[in-house]
């Protein structure tokens, strides 16, 4: 694949990760009953720095879980695969955020709410997402972006995680 632009580097990843960050504060009114759960794989290091950020604004532990959403998609199966879904607390009653990196389509995050529900019943479901692409075929809209970026049903994009990639950033192709 050619790249045919970049759309954030670094700084305007972090710059997008602390902007989610006081969005989820204000809108929850501080960060208790708060847990963040990241889809694998970009959305759990996009997750797990959000989550990071809350507790060091808020001066309290946030409490981070990686979710493994293929079990749960239609668009796809894949057999004799181990789930690798990783949530170390309870979320009955919490108030749940689920990262992405990116939402196209609406049907990861369709998925990420089905493998929620089976874990327990949480107070309310909020997404949270680097990149929204447009193009929903489920009527699924995100409560945080990061950035909005138009994009046609061809191109390709891809987000960059230093956890991942060994740099930050997005890029079209």
């Amino acid at each position: 694949m050619e790249t045919k632009r970049i759309i954030m580097d670094d700084k305007a990843v972090n710059r997008a990760i602390a902007r989610i960050s006081y969005e989820i504060i204000e809108h929850n009114k501080g960060t208790e009953d708060l847990c963040i759960v990241g889809i694998f794989s970009r959305g759990v290091p996009i997750g797990r720095r959000i989550a990071a950020k809350l507790s060091e604004l808020e001066k309290n532990d946030v409490p981070f879980g990686a979710l493994d959403i293929t079990p749960y998609r239609d668009d796809s199966r894949s057999a004799g695969e181990d789930e690798k879904t990783d949530i170390p607390f309870d979320i009955t009653d919490k108030n749940v955020v689920i990262v992405d990196d990116v939402i196209f389509t609406g049907r990861s995050s369709r998925a990420a709410i089905d493998a929620l529900i089976k874990r327990g019943r949480p107070r309310n479901i909020q997404l949270a997402v680097l990149v929204d692409r447009g193009h929903r075929e489920l009527p699924i809209r995100p409560d945080y972006v990061g950035k909005n970026l138009p994009t046609s049903h061809s191109e390709v994009v891809k987000v960059s995680a230093m956890e991942i990639d060994g740099s930050d950033g997005v890029a079209i192709y």
